[in-house]
């Protein structure tokens, strides 16, 4: 009968944790670094687990447009930060800042966007330090736009 009980709990111990294992790390992303870059919305991919936003900017260099993506936190997230599947559209003009990959690729953690009309979205969460305000009952606590 113990050994029926231990097996039920490490069953559902690793049931619980195995969530937080499959969930990546943010190492790939340079951190101590932001880039802040104008670009056209290509595409806001909604979906989970995270969203995504690709932007394409023109390289000074050779002035060809060149895809970005930039990974966004999840839906709930994301919709918490003040985004919705409809607040781009292709071939809106936006300027994002990002943390960089750290291999140099086109890409990487989406910090802000200034969209068409001038309003300013900013990206919340434990991936970027700034933890998810709630009240008194556990309840998200509403937030301000920038």
């Amino acid at each position: 009968m113990k050994f029926k009980a231990i097996a039920l709990a490490t069953l559902g111990l690793a049931a619980v944790a195995a969530p937080a294992f499959a969930h990546h790390s943010f190492a790939m992303f340079d951190q101590t670094k932001s880039v802040t870059m104008k670009g056209t919305v290509k595409e806001l991919e909604w979906a989970n687990p995270h969203a995504w936003l690709r932007v394409e900017i023109v390289d000074e260099a050779t002035g060809k447009p060149m895809q970005y993506a930039l990974e966004m936190g999840s839906v709930s997230r994301s919709t918490y930060d003040g985004w919705n599947r409809n607040t781009v559209r292709p071939g809106d003009p936006v300027t994002v800042t990002f943390a960089p990959l750290r291999d140099g690729s086109r890409g990487g953690m989406y910090l802000s966007v200034v969209l068409p009309d001038g309003k300013r979205l900013g990206r919340t969460g434990p991936a970027v330090g700034r933890p998810t305000p709630r009240n008194a009952n556990g309840d998200l606590v509403p937030r301000k736009q920038e």
